[in-house]
C-alpha cells in the first residue's frame, strides 16, 4: 500500500516540520492545489512548494484542483514537482509521467481514452474540496471496474478512514492519499505500518 501523504492535513503553521515528521512514512507528498473556481477552495502554490522541496528527497505529486491546469504546469515543474495530476473533468494536456484525477461522479468510460497515457490514476473518493466525510458508496466498485480496465497505479483521495481503507485495497487500490489518518494518529508509525499490511 502506497502512502502519499496529503499536506492539506497537516498544520498548515508548520509545513516544514511536518513534512520532516512524516518523511519516515511516505512514499510521497500530496499537494492539492485549488484556485477558488473549480473547487470553492483555495489551497497551495507554487512558490510554497518550492520553499518545502529541499526538506525532503520523496517525490512531490500535485493534484490539481484547478480550472486551467496546463497554466500550473510550468511553475509547478520549475518548483520541483516530481508528478503533476490534473483533472480528467478539465481536458489537460498531459505529458509522459503525469497522472491523472477523476472526479466521483464521473463515469469511467470518460477515461478510457486516456488509460494509455497515464501511470497514475487518483480516484476521488468523496466530492472534491470536502474534507471529513466517508467515500461515496459507488466508488468501491468503481475501483474494481478501473483495476480490470489498466495497469496504472490506482491512488485513492478522499474518504481515508480505518474502515475504509481495506475496502479501497480490496476493491484493487495500490496506493491512498492518507491526511488524518496519519497526521492526526497518536502513533503515525503503528498507523503507517498497518496500512502497509494491507
Amino acid at each position: 500500500m502506497l502512502l502519499d501523504v496529503s499536506l492539506w492535513s497537516a498544520d498548515l503553521t508548520r509545513l516544514g516540520d511536518e513534512i520532516r515528521r512524516m518523511d519516515p512514512f511516505a512514499d510521497s507528498f500530496h499537494f492539492d492545489l485549488a484556485d477558488g473556481h473549480f473547487t470553492p477552495t483555495l489551497l497551495f502554490f507554487p512558490d510554497l512548494i518550492r520553499a518545502l522541496r529541499p526538506l525532503t528527497g520523496k517525490p512531490f505529486h500535485a493534484h490539481l484542483m484547478v480550472t486551467h491546469p496546463d497554466e500550473w504546469t510550468e511553475p509547478l515543474l520549475a518548483a520541483g514537482v516530481n508528478c503533476i495530476i490534473p483533472h480528467l473533468e478539465t481536458a489537460p494536456a498531459l505529458r509522459p509521467g503525469f497522472g491523472l484525477a477523476i472526479a466521483v461522479e464521473t463515469p469511467l468510460t470518460s477515461i478510457e481514452p486516456w488509460l494509455d497515457r497515464v501511470a497514475l490514476i487518483n480516484v476521488m473518493a468523496t466530492p472534491i474540496g470536502i474534507k471529513g466525510v466517508d467515500p461515496e458508496p459507488v466508488v468501491y466498485d468503481k475501483i474494481a471496474q478501473l483495476r480490470r480496465m489498466t495497469s496504472a497505479r490506482i491512488m485513492i483521495d478522499g474518504g481515508i478512514r480505518e474502515h475504509t481503507v481495506p475496502r479501497f485495497r480490496q476493491a484493487g487500490a495500490d496506493g491512498i492519499v492518507p491526511g488524518s489518518l496519519l497526521f492526526g494518529s497518536p502513533d503515525p508509525a503503528g498507523t503507517a505500518s498497518w496500512l502497509r499490511s494491507l
